[in-house]
């Protein structure tokens, strides 16, 4: 496998369908630059949709990647190392922030284990059965994966997106179930930018004090000596410092993109798995919208590096995907603008010239 060969598969959200989108927008009864970013959204969707008339989101769903990272048992994480199952199993009773806000807006949950460092018999089988390995290496002493096992990851993440695709999905939102893993989220993000462990080191989804930050900073300082000479090759590096569920959401945004789906990211492992995704192949950021800003200088860092501007900042950092589905309704109102605001009358037509009133109340 060459996640190079992405690069040609990929292919450009519709740049001519997006001028023609703007330029009907235009034309709509509500006046350009009112409804803000929205216009924005609008248009991107008709590109993403190859349609200048766009359709509504009506099957979105959330996909969360759940795995254990070694380097947690270093005191790293606000949670203990080994416990993802648990973040997994209060989502499939509903009792996550993130299985509360899919109840109440109607979006179903596909969570998909692919490195839990727990007994299968916990979990439901249709979650367990595509594991690839039990939990992730310590990344500041080893790889995370083995070649064989990254590559499995990797195809993990392409066999659920075209799953995902083929059965009608038209957005996803991402997000993973992870203890330990924003550890290596911003070593990949540091090594990718160039820059010190300091610079993207944050607190995780859960936080922790100073000690344990002056840990983290110390694992990330250590996997990245590992990560920076295999920086040419992306499988490499998710197999020193990645992990599998890591390794399966980069695969999985890759297929999106191959597959034309829309992707929100959520926080800064979705980010970090987005930038290996696009050292790959440069076309793929088309596809994806930021969902929010979740305080980690490390998901900032790597945004910036995508130009992807962040269409929230409410100091949401629970992880989970909840962020990214807070977004949603806001993707959601673009598409129905979009698709229901009615264009102006033609000056010229006679119905445009009876005197009628606009939308304001003006002649």
């Amino acid at each position: 496998m060459n996640l190079d060969d992405f690069s040609d598969l990929i292919e450009r959200a519709d740049g001519g369908i997006r001028r023609d989108a703007e330029e009907r927008r235009e034309r709509l009864v509500v006046p350009p630059g009112a409804l803000g970013r929205l216009d924005e959204l609008g248009e991107w969707l008709s590109a993403a949709q190859a349609s200048v008339k766009v359709r509504a989101i009506e099957q979105p769903k959330v996909v969360l990647f759940a795995g254990d990272h070694g380097v947690a048992s270093l005191d790293v994480s606000g949670r203990p190392a080994g416990t993802a199952h648990e973040l997994v199993r209060a989502v499939l009773d509903g009792a996550s922030p993130v299985a509360v806000l899919a109840r109440s807006t109607g979006v179903p949950v596909r969570v998909v284990d692919a490195g839990l460092d727990c007994d299968p018999e916990l979990l439901p089988a249709e979650v367990v059965r595509h594991r690839v390995r039990r939990g992730s290496g310590r990344i500041d002493v080893e790889n995370a994966l083995t070649a064989e096992e990254t590559e499995a990851a990797v195809r993990l993440g392409i066999a659920i997106a075209d799953e995902e695709a083929d059965s009608g999905t038209d957005l996803v939102v991402l997000g993973d179930l992870s203890v330990g893993g924003t550890t290596p989220a911003a070593t990949l993000i540091a090594a990718l930018c160039g820059t010190d462990a300091s610079v993207v080191t944050g607190r995780g989804g859960a936080g922790i004090d100073d000690l344990a930050w002056m840990r983290k900073c110390a694992a990330v300082r250590d996997a990245l000596r590992r990560a920076r000479p295999v920086l040419g090759d992306q499988l490499e590096l998710l197999a020193a410092v990645g992990g599998a569920d890591l390794a399966a959401m980069t695969g999985f945004l890759l297929q999106a993109s191959v597959r034309r789906m829309p992707v929100i990211l959520d926080g800064v492992v979705g980010a970090a798995c987005a930038l290996v995704a696009q050292r790959a192949a440069f076309r793929a950021p088309d596809w994806w919208l930021a969902g929010q800003v979740s305080g980690e200088p490390a998901q900032a860092k790597a945004l910036d590096r995508m130009a992807l501007n962040p269409l929230l900042d409410h100091g949401v950092h629970v992880g989970e995907g909840t962020g990214a589905l807070l977004a949603l309704p806001l993707v959601q109102a673009a598409a129905a603008f979009a698709a229901e605001l009615p264009e102006r009358p033609d000056p010229t037509t006679p119905e445009a010239s009876d005197g009628s009133e606009g939308p304001d109340g003006e002649n």
